[in-house]
């Protein structure tokens, strides 16, 4: 570590110097202390910004991404009030570099991959073939890891290093998003499913934190419509990456982060954008298999893509309508157990089901019902083909519950051949054999097994057995959308109808229905049997009626009684409501004219900042140019000097003076200079000296009168303060005395008062410790139950937590074992490069040193060579002379 500070301009000078013998080491050491250094706060931005530049070469050189990371955010800190082109400028060359390096890294792998192959016409040879049989890997997935992979991870680093220096800065904001766009792609274009899954998470963290560092200069406003759309416009591409990259989970949580930035925005969001937010949450979806949000989500994007296409072809609109049909048509009549289960626990399916209606921006959550009808309603049905429509015929309009699947078959057949629609085959199966059972519970009361696994009946692999048939059905009976009992020793299906009171199904409501149910006709009956009766109780009881009339009056009084109070309530909660709405708006306000207020003060601490280090940089310019005035004035003094040399010693050249004459010369000048002015000090020292003398005599007496006059003023003012204090303390001791009897007056009253007043106390006081204390054992009993309620749920958290730790340790274990295992080879690979390095640099020491040692014998000559002319030369001048 230096003691001293260098300017910016010499360290890179010398910087250069030693990049120039092969000491890239130094040369960053060197660099590296500039750029973190405080002093260089006070450097222009244009001379630290190529010291940044050379820096930057450097670090990406060697690949070194904890030294570029402090003096990146230590450039940040210097030029982000003044030079924002600056910091893009050098942010810009390192990620330019790296990415320069990594594919330079990738050819090299590929050469290495090419040269490692002796026979073309040999694909495989036995080594290669042992070797793939033993690791698992192929040699260029070897080789990658060696070459690529260290240069991915350094690029990795670099650009989550860059987003954390320009994270929450308004200044740096179009930069970080830029950035951020880069780093997507990157992961995108080399398949970093882990690094995006970071991405993400480092992404959601920094927005997070935008709010608490609102009160700080250059924060981020989030209520800028601008910024709000570049943060929108991040999270699309990041989900348009989840999404091709398969991170079906990230992409859900890149939704949710689009939902609440939606949210956020005063600004209409763009078609366009909305359209692939539903497609690819259409994909999340379909992947989950939940359909019935697929098909939401479908018809949203489906929508969208009719307002954005509008020149779109038939044959467009035909292939759209298609998915769009099929998607809602695959949505499950009855939930399977292999869906995505939100339906299957009830306290929990409300608030996934909110949730999931929310991204969605529906006001309630999708039907299958309420979806068709919507397609219906837009003609969708009129731009699908001829077996789409015939399709959806048979499964929502005719009843023909003996050959519905004969009918379908060939219609799924065709389906299956195209790519698109073969996703929607499996759903649509389970649809088929739901109408199925649906249509046959509506016309049997039994039916065999046999015959419905015969019913059902479709090629492989669609090709049901009896015990599917028996799961699903039981599914649907656990769900309460069929009534169905399965008799296993006779073989038979039996389709209950002993439920007279039971609820109608679910699924029977959103099917095609032949006749009632059962169930339903005999509570029609009841309904029709207890109207009858109720006119015979009337035609038999006449009183009946006029109480029935009597009440009924009674309840309209009532009614417009608590009319005429519902209105006063009503007009009271909106006149409560309206205040409520006009404060809200007064805080709006008050909020906004605080955040103009706070721009306000930002902009002037700004320019503040500016105005302070445009000061300061006048103070440098002005300090340096009293250093040049103060060179030039050495200059000049040195000149005078030398003339002055040559004047008093009577020397007309110094040029034929050797160094030892000259130094001679100067000490006698200096000498002869300093007895002058000391002959001068002591002549003004004695004239001062006399003129001292002269006047301290005439002060003398001056001093004597002065002392009387002031003894006499001392006196008199002495005299005036003790008389002054005597009086006053004459009056107050009066004072006192009559204080004093009236206090003894009252004093019995005082004490016998204070008495009582102290007793009452008391007694309040033990009163109070008795609840207290009673309160105090009633709160312990309860918080002892409390603990060990609380203790009991502990103990299953901490069983269910150690379950979990256990699964996390292991799976921690595996990833530190891998972990270790690279650092390993991490190590070995840099104790190798080293140990060149190493040698490398010896082998240039030892020529280095030969070098010096081989110029140190060439001056010695020199020197030896010069020693012996200039004794010549003065043994010529010695025999010259007379």
């Amino acid at each position: 570590m230096r003691s001293y500070y260098q300017r910016p301009e010499n360290a890179l000078k010398r910087a250069e110097e030693l990049i120039a013998v092969g000491q890239q080491n130094a040369a960053l050491e060197v660099l590296y202390e500039v750029a973190t250094s405080k002093r260089s706060r006070s450097a222009p931005i244009s001379v630290l910004e190529p010291v940044m530049h050379k820096f930057v070469e450097l670090c990406v050189e060697q690949r070194k991404g904890k030294p570029i990371k402090d003096a990146l955010y230590q450039f940040k800190a210097f030029a982000q009030g003044t030079s924002v082109a600056a910091i893009e400028r050098v942010v810009k060359r390192f990620l330019s570099l790296s990415e320069e390096k990594l594919h330079t890294a990738q050819e090299k792998a590929e050469q290495i991959n090419l040269s490692t192959v002796e026979d073309l016409e040999e694909s495989e040879t036995p080594e290669s073939i042992l070797l793939s049989t033993v690791s698992g890997e192929q040699t260029k997935d070897r080789t990658d890891r060696a070459v690529v992979t260290p240069w991915l991870r350094f690029m990795w680093e670099g650009y989550r290093t860059v987003l954390d220096t320009l994270r929450n800065n308004a200044h740096l904001e179009l930069l970080y998003q830029q950035v951020a766009h880069q780093t997507i792609q990157f992961c995108l274009k080399y398949l970093r499913k882990t690094e995006l899954r970071r991405l993400a998470e480092l992404m959601r963290y920094h927005l997070s934190n935008v709010s608490k560092y609102q009160n700080q200069a250059h924060a981020i406003d989030l209520a800028d419509p601008d910024t709000l759309q570049r943060h929108l416009d991040a999270r699309v591409e990041q989900l348009n990456a989840a999404v091709k990259l398969e991170l079906w989970q990230e992409a859900f949580r890149s939704v949710e982060d689009i939902y609440n930035l939606l949210a956020m925005s005063k600004r209409t969001p763009k078609p366009h954008m909305m359209a692939n937010y539903y497609e690819n949450l259409a994909k999340i979806f379909l992947v989950g298999e939940n359909y019935l949000f697929h098909a939401a989500a479908q018809q949203r994007c489906y929508f969208l893509w009719r307002v954005i296409n509008k020149d779109a072809t038939p044959e467009e609109h035909t292939k759209a309508a298609t998915s769009i049909l099929l998607s809602t048509l695959s949505v499950p009549v009855i939930a399977s157990n292999r869906g995505s289960g939100i339906f299957t626990d009830v306290d929990e399916s409300k608030s996934k089901l909110h949730r999931l209606t929310n991204l969605l921006g529906l006001t309630k959550a999708p039907t299958r019902s309420g979806l068709l009808k919507n397609l219906i309603g837009h003609g969708v049905l009129q731009r699908v083909p001829a077996e789409l429509r015939q399709l959806y015929e048979i499964l929502e309009v005719t009843f023909h519950p003996l050959s519905i699947c004969k009918k379908i078959e060939p219609l799924l057949a065709r389906l299956a051949e195209d790519g698109e629609m073969k996703r929607y085959i499996e759903p649509l199966h389970q649809v088929v054999l739901t109408r199925l059972l649906q249509q046959l519970s509506q016309v049997y009361t039994t039916v065999k097994m046999d015959t419905v696994v015969k019913l059902a009946s479709f090629p492989p692999p669609f090709d049901y057995d009896r015990t599917y048939i028996e799961k699903f059905i039981m599914n649907g009976c656990r769900r309460g959308d069929l009534m169905i009992r399965i008799d296993h020793h006779n073989g038979v299906l039996t389709f209950e109808t002993s439920e007279l009171f039971a609820a109608p199904a679910i699924a029977a409501v959103d099917g095609v229905r032949l006749q009632m149910a059962p169930a339903e006709a005999m509570r029609g009956h009841l309904m029709s049997l207890g109207t009858g009766l109720q006119g015979a109780i009337n035609v038999i009881d006449a009183g009946v009626e006029e109480e029935r009339k009597l009440a009924k009056s009674q309840s309209i009084a009532r009614a417009l009684f608590e009319m005429v109070d519902e209105h006063k309530r009503n007009a009271a909660r909106k006149a409560v409501i309206e205040r409520k709405k006009e404060i809200a708006e007064n805080v709006q306000m008050q909020k906004e004219k605080e955040q103009a207020m706070q721009r306000i003060a930002r902009m002037q601490q700004e320019k503040a900042v500016e105005k302070a280090r445009q000061e300061q940089e006048a103070r440098k310019r002005q300090l340096e140019q009293q250093e040049r005035e103060r060179e030039a004035i050495e200059r000049e003094e040195a000149r005078k000097l030398a003339e002055s040399l040559t004047e008093k010693a009577g020397i007309k050249t110094l040029e034929t003076l050797d160094t030892d004459k000259l130094v001679e010369l100067q000490v006698k000048q200096i000498e002869d200079e300093k007895a002058e002015i000391q002959a001068r000090l002591k002549s003004v020292a004695k004239r001062l000296d006399h003129t001292e003398r002269a006047f301290r005599k005439e002060e003398i007496p001056l001093l004597e009168r002065d002392y009387v006059r002031q003894r006499k003023a001392d006196r008199h003012y002495y005299e005036a303060a003790r008389a002054a204090r005597v009086q006053a303390a004459r009056e107050k001791h009066a004072r006192d005395l009559k204080l004093k009897q009236k206090m003894t007056a009252i004093m019995p009253d005082y004490r016998a008062f204070r008495a009582g007043l102290e007793g009452k106390v008391r007694e309040d006081y033990e009163r109070h410790c008795q609840e207290v204390a009673k309160q105090l054992d009633k709160a312990k009993k309860a918080r002892i139950q409390e603990y060990r309620e609380l203790k009991y749920e502990v103990d299953q958290r901490r069983k269910t937590e150690a379950a979990e730790r256990a699964r996390r340790e292991e799976e921690e274990r595996r990833e530190r074992e891998q972990r270790e295992r690279e650092e390993r080879e991490r190590q070995e690979r840099e104790e190798k490069e080293r140990r060149e390095r190493e040698e490398r640099e010896a082998a240039a020491r030892a020529e280095r040193e030969e070098r010096e040692r081989k110029l140190a014998e060439q001056l010695e000559k020199q020197r030896e060579r010069e020693r012996l002319a200039e004794e010549k030369l003065a043994a010529q001048r010695r025999g010259a002379a007379p």
